[in-house]
């Protein structure tokens, strides 16, 4: 390529050349943008979904191409976002499918100073012997001379992103559990 090409390649120029000021419009593309594609483009279906991150509710639109999740955008029929997506929210989409996500249960031993891989349905019975444990820690049969039937031992706090179903779901599960400490964010 020559010293003109270059010159007449070169996006100022183009801009200065086609009087396109705020390169916006010509000047701006190039022979790699004008073969770009949309990711969205070949989703085969489109979901809705709401961001996993905080309490606002964010309308989120999750683009799906065979079987597997390829773009996720702010949906623009959301009145609570109107299709915008803070940073967190715009990264949704490395939460599905980034290399960091594990595909294994991981646990740390007290006192170890390294994770080791569980079976999940291990852990599964490790998480369910220790509810139990605190449950029965926790339990109290009577207060003053009143039957409560109740524990202690643990509570919950149902996260913001929670709808409205799951944290039903919640709360009929800890009660049945004997918990009276149980507090949700629903938003949605």
């Amino acid at each position: 390529m020559g010293v003109r090409q270059w010159i007449e390649d070169w996006p100022v120029y183009r801009q200065l050349r086609d009087g396109d000021p705020s390169g916006r419009g010509a000047a701006a593309k190039s022979r790699h943008s004008d073969n770009l594609t949309s990711r969205t483009s070949t989703a085969d279906k489109v979901t809705k979904s709401v961001c996993p991150y905080c309490a606002v509710g964010c309308g989120q639109n999750v683009y799906v191409s065979n079987g597997e999740v390829t773009q996720i955008e702010g949906d623009p029929d959301s009145p609570i976002s109107r299709g915008r997506l803070c940073p967190k929210g715009a990264a949704s989409l490395q939460l599905t499918t980034g290399s960091a996500r594990r595909h294994k249960v991981l646990y740390r031993a007290p006192h170890a100073t390294r994770w080791q891989e569980l079976e999940l349905d291990t852990a599964m019975d490790m998480i369910a012997d220790r509810v139990l444990a605190a449950r029965d820690h926790g339990w109290q049969d009577e207060v003053d001379g009143a039957a409560v039937q109740r524990t202690l031992g643990f509570a919950s706090l149902g996260g913001a992103t929670l709808d409205n179903e799951e944290n039903y779901l919640i709360k009929k599960l800890f009660t049945a559990l004997g918990a009276i400490q149980i507090e949700n964010q629903a938003r949605i």
